[in-house]
């Protein structure tokens, strides 16, 4: 009988393969792929091509390469979390006895605390983008739901219902609907009647009918970042400004974990250092 390939280009396609099956998106896996693939070739470089041969030693050693290589230490973590993922599917699968990352520590690095777009920066926001119709959208929808823009840019036509959009389940998240507050569904109505007809599903397309992509989503926003002299801020920093502006205005934690999708309660524990809390948690949203 054969024993079992245990290479490491070998399990690392499992590995792959797994990742689909359990539904991650493309970049997650791509994301995976590129770093394990990096540490392939740092264990190929000495001599180490079966995954029952990398031990604790070897990982420390990468981490100490990618230090050593002015990787920040958050590209750094990132890569780890990749390595630790991996071993953990083959300890799982029996390929291998020990996980050999288990004892491995993170880089340290400092968390910047997320930013929040005051009034004045937000509003200076919307007049940049108030003659590019999908834009605006784009911008009221991050800004009005808390939604991510991966979910952003994967509703469908399908995904509204008058003032109501649900948002798909999607990897470990779960399906949720999300209300359209005026300002919201405005820009929203206006942008549908200017979407081009195309067969595409998505909400938000290209000129040509395409779906529009979370990169270009992102650097176009950035764009208006700038025009707008709104300094050192993501488009991710829209839903941050979301959660904090409604928890300052007394929207209950539950409330805004279970709009925003987040899996812990804590997660949304920590906007409040960020907030002056009102004294008492009230039910209905504020407009932004």
């Amino acid at each position: 009988m054969m024993a079992e390939d245990k290479s490491l280009p070998t399990v690392q396609k499992k590995f792959m393969d797994y990742l689909k099956k359990q539904g991650k998106s493309s970049s997650t896996i791509l994301a995976y792929n590129n770093d394990l693939a990096q540490f392939t070739e740092f264990l190929g470089k000495r001599q180490i091509t079966q995954v029952t041969a990398v031990g604790k030693d070897q990982i420390e050693e990468f981490k100490e390469y990618l230090a050593y290589n002015k990787y920040l230490p958050k590209s750094a973590s990132r890569k780890l979390n990749a390595i630790k993922s991996f071993f953990r599917f083959l300890k799982g699968q029996g390929l291998i006895e020990a996980n050999p990352s288990e004892q491995v520590g993170y880089p340290q690095y400092e968390t910047k605390p997320p930013r929040i777009l005051t009034q004045m920066e937000y509003r200076s926001l919307r007049d940049a983008v108030r003659n590019d119709i999908r834009i605006a959208a784009v911008v009221e929808l991050l800004l009005q739901t808390g939604m991510r823009i991966g979910e952003l840019a994967r509703l469908e036509l399908d995904d509204l219902k008058d003032n109501q959009v649900r948002i798909r389940a999607y990897e470990s998240q779960p399906e949720r609907t999300v209300v359209l507050n005026t300002a919201a569904k405005k820009a929203l109505d206006k942008w549908l009647e200017f979407r081009p007809k195309t067969k595409v599903k998505n909400i938000f397309v290209t000129k040509t009918g395409k779906p529009f992509l979370i990169r270009n989503i992102r650097t176009i926003i950035n764009r208006y970042f700038r025009e707008a002299e709104i300094k050192e801020t993501t488009i991710n920093d829209l839903r941050h400004t979301f959660i904090a502006h409604q928890l300052a205005s007394g929207a209950s934690l539950v409330l805004i974990q279970k709009l925003v999708g987040h899996k812990r309660l804590s997660t949304t524990e920590k906007y409040l250092s960020l907030i002056n809390q009102s004294p008492e948690a009230k039910v209905k949203l504020e407009e932004l």
